[in-house]
Parts: structure tokens; C-alpha cells; sequence
């Protein structure tokens, strides 16, 4: 049988990033917290924890963190559907999401809004690149995200959402300095481009099949999607922006398309722990709706 006060520890500690926190939330002291913890990776027979500053689980320990997860959203269910079992009326979980960071500024914001006006949650959203919200999947540290990816990991569903569409984009201040002899290979690699973080090879992407070549390209990092409209307008760089979200610009001329009819669609899946709880399900149809509303059609 696992020992689900030392579970609780372990998510304890990586939900709050220390040990102090973490017993602060429990109402303990540090040092159970500890003998808990050291107690189960004797159990385990593996290391869960790394201790730094925060605290990391190791992919063993996520994947316990993951199952605490689950049996909680199950707990909570259970106690809505018997309510002699919480007296005082459902506690609220917290249900860890990982999301492009594109789609949490444009439609998924909304979605998870209204699902947690009304469910008993605390959602913990983590922010990555859509080809890179699966591994949080795949390695227990989420039960649901939006992915770039159409195959799930084992022991999760996959729908498909849509295609994000992007197009690329700048100030027209911009355009006459860097592309007055056309947009190609040896203007674009002579002229600063807007990325993500370096995970981000949607202007990467977008230069290779305009070019039909790879093409070095000088970057600005600007990790929010709304600064990073925002440094576009300024004339900082060119980017692939959601269509959505810079729509009114291109309309007021603020922002002009680098090349005109050459967007780029990026499909989007909505992937969740297979049979985790009601609530997850309550959850994806909110998701599914607010993506129709946004999304080009899967």
C-alpha cells in the first residue's frame, strides 16, 4: 500500500518549491516532511526529490505526484457525489495544466476561467512551447495540456482542437528599413526577427518554406505574447503572430505582413489523463468550445 501522507509530502514539496513551505501548508513540521519523504524514496528505492532552490522531483517523483493528482480529483468527486464525507462541503485540488503560451493569450484564457468559476479547483497552469507541453505529460508533472503533438502518452486521450494560424508580421517603419528590396533569404538574415525563447522555431519554420532553404536568422527573445506584438509595433522585429491577437493591427496598418498569403497553421490537441476524474472531462468540453470559437477547424 503507498503511504499517501508521505505522497502528500512529496506533492507538498514540489507544488510550494521547499521544505519549510511545504510543512507550512501541512501543517507540520519540516522535518516530518522530511522523514515522510525519505521514508518513501526508501520504499521506491530511488531518489524523488532534488533539493535546491526550489526543490525538483525527479521523474520518479512526478510520476507520484502525478498519481496524488489523480486519486485527489477522485477524492473530490467522491465527496461531491457523498457529502457525508466532507461535512463542510468539497475541498478544492489542484489540477496542474501546461499550455502554449499563444493559446493562453487568445482562447484558452477564457475557457479555464469559466471552468474554475465553477469547479472546486486551484488550476496551476504551466506556460511551454506546444511541441514541448507533451513531455510535462509524459513525465507526471501535469494531467492535461495543449500540445502540438496528435499522438498522446500512454494512459492519455488525445482530441483534436484546430490550427492556430500565424502570420508574419511587423511595423511598416520596420519594413522600409530592412525590406525595401523584398522579403528573402538575404534580407531576412540580415534583418532582427522576434522568438519565444529558443524553444520557438515558428519563424524558423515559416523562413524555411518561403526560402526553400534554411536561413540563419538574428533573434530577439521576448517570452510574453502580448510584449511581444508589443515589440513588433515598436519596430524591435519581425514575428509569427496568432492571427487573432494581431487582427486589429493589420486592419489600422499598424502592423503589415511580411509576405501576404503565406500564413502558417499550427494544429493544436487538447491532452488529458485517460479516466482521472469527471472534472477533467467538465474541463476539455470547455476547452473543445472556446478552440472551435478561435481555432481554423482540425
Amino acid at each position: 500500500m503507498l503511504d499517501y501522507a508521505a505522497l502528500s509530502a512529496l506533492a507538498a514539496v514540489v507544488r510550494e518549491g521547499s521544505f519549510e513551505r511545504a510543512a507550512q501548508s501541512l501543517y507540520v513540521t519540516p522535518s516530518a516532511v522530511s522523514q515522510r519523504i525519505r521514508s518513501l524514496e526508501e520504499k521506491v528505492g530511488s531518489a524523488l526529490v532534488v533539493r535546491g532552490q526550489p526543490c525538483r522531483a525527479t521523474d520518479t517523483g512526478r510520476r507520484l505526484c502525478q498519481h496524488v493528482d489523480r486519486v485527489r480529483l477522485l477524492e473530490q468527486e467522491l465527496q461531491g457525489a457523498l457529502p457525508a464525507l466532507a461535512p463542510e462541503g468539497p475541498t478544492r485540488v489542484t489540477l496542474p495544466i501546461a499550455v502554449n503560451a499563444d493559446s493562453l493569450a487568445t482562447w484558452f484564457a477564457p475557457a479555464v476561467a469559466a471552468f474554475a468559476a465553477d469547479a472546486p479547483v486551484l488550476v496551476e497552469l504551466a506556460v511551454d512551447d506546444q511541441d514541448h507541453t507533451a513531455d510535462w505529460l509524459r513525465n507526471g508533472a501535469v494531467l492535461a495540456a495543449v500540445t502540438g503533438t496528435a499522438r498522446s502518452p500512454a494512459g492519455f486521450n488525445s482530441r483534436p482542437l484546430g490550427s492556430m494560424r500565424y502570420l508574419a508580421a511587423a511595423s511598416p517603419a520596420y519594413m522600409a528599413r530592412h525590406f525595401t528590396g523584398g522579403v528573402g533569404a538575404g534580407s531576412l538574415a540580415r534583418a532582427p526577427s522576434l522568438v519565444f525563447n529558443t524553444k520557438d522555431d515558428l519563424q524558423a519554420r515559416w523562413v524555411r518554406r518561403l526560402c526553400h532553404r534554411d536561413v540563419e536568422l538574428p533573434r530577439h527573445a521576448v517570452p510574453s505574447a502580448h510584449a511581444f506584438v508589443a515589440a513588433a509595433l515598436m519596430g524591435m522585429g519581425w514575428g509569427l503572430h496568432p492571427q487573432v491577437l494581431i487582427a486589429s493591427h493589420l486592419h489600422e496598418g499598424t502592423l503589415v505582413e511580411l509576405a501576404p498569403d503565406s500564413p502558417l497553421d499550427v494544429p493544436l490537441y487538447w491532452q488529458h489523463a485517460r479516466a482521472a476524474s469527471g472534472l477533467i472531462e467538465g474541463l476539455s468540453r470547455k476547452v473543445v468550445a472556446a478552440a472551435g470559437r478561435v481555432l481554423l477547424a482540425p
